[in-house]
């Protein structure tokens, strides 16, 4: 013989409803809890993207800047080499520049012209005792005209002076040879060796065509 104890509906119902909303209740807790959970970790991973993304721009931008770096040190370059070119050249202007002054000064300095047959002319003697033994010399050769032939020969310095006290006299070379070869003009200087105890008082110039004919002279005295 089985006793049962027969519970009336309505208290079956409200157990039944019991049990659901403490199993929903349960199942809710747990939701929020593994939401809660997990949020984080999305949170992190959105982040990290975020910083992704980031790092990629600034490596972006540190490119396109280091490109326009390396550009400017370039262009910086090549504009330090031009300069540099730029230097170079003004030096050289500078000692043409000085070279030409030279020659005006000399040709400003030029005497009247002593002018030999066939036009031949001899200008600007200047000769100077610069050590014992040792005479400076300088001066213009030059033929007028606008087309002369050209001119062969060679030239002679003849010094005078005293020597031991008696009259003393010397037909010199130059060290740089004494042939004479032009046809507008040539400039000449040198230096020639002499007794060095004698005592220079002037020079003589004269230039002497190749058939040995005497076409233009000039004296200077020191």
């Amino acid at each position: 013989m089985i006793v049962r104890s027969h519970l009336p509906w309505p208290l079956r119902w409200a157990v039944l409803a019991m049990a659901f909303g403490f199993s929903a209740a349960f199942a809710l807790w747990a939701f929020e809890f593994g939401k809660d959970i997990a949020g984080p970790d999305r949170s992190s991973k959105e982040e990290i993207s975020a910083l992704r993304a980031e790092l990629l721009q600034l490596r972006d931008e540190r490119d396109k800047a280091q490109g326009v770096a390396n550009t400017a040190e370039s262009l910086l370059k090549a504009e330090r080499t031009t300069q540099e070119r730029l230097v170079g050249q003004l030096k050289a202007l500078e000692a043409d520049n000085m070279a030409l002054k030279g020659d005006l000064g000399f040709f400003e300095r030029l005497l009247p012209a002593s002018a030999g047959s066939g036009g031949l002319a001899v200008r600007g003697l200047q000769a100077e005792v610069v050590a014992p033994g040792k005479l400076q010399y300088q001066l213009l050769v030059m033929q007028p005209g606008r087309a002369p032939g050209e001119f062969n020969g060679r030239y002679e310095l003849a010094l005078s002076g005293e020597l031991d006290g008696k009259p003393w006299a010397q037909l010199g070379k130059s060290a740089r040879g004494l042939e004479l070869q032009f046809k507008q003009y040539q400039r000449l200087d040198g230096v020639l060796d002499f007794p060095s105890p004698a005592v220079v008082h002037g020079v003589q110039v004269r230039v002497v065509d190749s058939r040995g004919a005497v076409r233009a002279s000039q004296d200077a005295r020191l």
